[in-house]
């Protein structure tokens, strides 16, 4: 974990790289230290829905992954009078738990959280709300004017029991990209149902050998594609109940389609921010369904993919599905510590953040939740003159998110990497692996507390 100390001097030395875009690009900061934190013990005085530390104007302390610390260090260049210590780590990514694990030992020495964090997992209210780290936000915080401004359903993972304990960074709502002048040049059309998306990546193994149409490599793929096809792995019932079924037909008929597309070579498996990947597909790429953030993460500073080809379509439906859906892949949440001894810095931040168009509108990597913010994302995106054709797509995508796959405090990402990956790499079909996906997904679940339903 590295520390950027805006009030304190210039930058040295470089931070770690993130292996994913939940991950993002490498950051620049001062020093590695173990960051702390303000707040300690309250005051007794319950305001805006909680008991609050004392307050006093020492630095504010943000935690924030790699692709978020430019907007921390956009918020402090507009806000050169706030005192800042901003902290680089790991953003809870492919569900590494590293920021539960520091909650709790600073909840058992009394100090060191951080004013503000960031994560990339939208499962956080589930173990921060008990662990009285979260604050709540809806009590007085932050204005029903504002909250009233982000996509309907938006900030349905950080709500508990009709309390509001975090706000979301932007939807990830997954959609088809695809190059289009390389669709053009081989004659084919976009497909608009899973049935025609199989069948084309049929057809390119035999006519196009080596392109791509996707890729099931990465932890998130259940998040890509189980998620979109209804699979019900994960229906979060209950603050602590689950409903878990990886082989009804929803599941079923997914995994026999990847199946047969890993198995022709057309749906890779290495993972799109993979070494292999950049080196052996970056022009391959046929078609990607994937979240928002792909057009700029994967195509554009990944793949280095050049302008005015990567487009984007709807996420294909099943032949018959008159009630669209489609997959979320992160999009990530900020929480406000109840420990905080500098509120009031704290909450201008988490407004700015998540709803300024400075950064969200103009600047932020991935479709901002906060409506307005997303509105001019779009007419940026639009204005840059990278993509082909309309984006329309996006913004229609961002309310169909499929409602029955949860948030539950397991990580499906850790599920899926730990029990169904090294399947896909022994060259298991992933049909044939949707039992022990089960099995370890009830595992999680009751492991963590929850009552499973099967």
């Amino acid at each position: 974990m590295s520390v950027y100390k805006s009030s304190a001097g210039q930058e040295t030395g470089t931070s770690r790289r993130r292996a994913a875009l939940l991950a993002g690009c490498a950051a620049t900061v001062l020093l590695t230290v173990t960051a702390c934190g303000g707040g300690g013990g309250t005051t007794g005085t319950t305001k805006d829905g909680f008991a609050q530390a004392a307050q006093n104007d020492g630095a504010l302390t943000v935690w924030v992954d790699a692709t978020r610390m430019d907007a921390a260090k956009q918020y402090q260049a507009s806000h050169p009078d706030v005192k800042m210590d901003i902290v680089n780590y790991d953003g809870d990514a492919n569900g590494s738990n590293y920021l539960q694990t520091k909650v709790q030992l600073f909840n058992r020495t009394q100090k060191g959280w951080p004013d503000v964090v960031f994560s990339s997992q939208n499962n956080e209210a589930s173990w921060a709300v008990d662990a009285g780290f979260a604050a709540p936000l809806n009590k007085g915080l932050i204005p029903d004017a504002t909250l009233g401004g982000f996509a309907k359903g938006a900030n349905d993972v950080c709500t508990v029991d009709g309390t509001l304990y975090c706000l979301r960074n932007d939807l990830s709502q997954a959609v088809l990209w695809y190059n289009a002048p390389l669709l053009k040049k081989f004659g084919y059309t976009v497909p608009t149902t899973w049935e025609e998306f199989q069948a084309l990546g049929e057809k390119v193994a035999k006519e196009h050998p080596g392109y791509l149409v996707g890729d099931a490599g990465d932890s998130f793929t259940p998040e890509i594609y189980l998620w979109a096809s209804k699979c019900g792995a994960n229906h979060i019932t209950g603050p602590k109940s689950v409903s878990v079924n990886t082989t009804s037909e929803a599941c079923t008929k997914m995994a026999k389609l990847l199946d047969v597309l890993i198995k022709n070579k057309t749906m890779s498996i290495s993972g799109v921010f993979s070494t292999d990947f950049g080196k052996n597909n970056a022009d391959k790429v046929l078609l990607m369904p994937g979240p928002a953030w792909y057009g700029g993460a994967v195509f554009k500073d990944g793949l280095k993919t050049p302008a005015k080809q990567i487009a984007v379509a709807p996420v294909p439906q099943w032949q018959g599905d008159t009630s669209p859906s489609t997959g979320n892949v992160g999009g990530g949440t900020w929480l406000l510590s109840q420990h905080s001894s500098h509120i009031k810095s704290a909450t201008d931040f988490l407004k700015w953040v998540t709803t300024d168009n400075a950064y969200q509108g103009e600047k932020a990597p991935g479709f901002p939740a906060y409506a307005p913010a997303a509105e001019n994302w779009l007419k940026a995106q639009a204005a840059s003159g990278y993509f082909a054709g309309d984006l329309t797509p996006l913004k229609d995508a961002s309310s169909q998110v499929w409602s029955e796959w949860g948030s539950g405090q397991f990580s499906q990402e850790a599920i899926w990497a730990a029990t169904v990956k090294p399947g896909i790499t022994q060259g298991k079909t992933i049909e044939s692996l949707l039992p022990a996906w089960q099995d370890s997904i009830v595992k999680y679940a009751k492991s963590n507390g929850y009552k499973v339903s099967q």
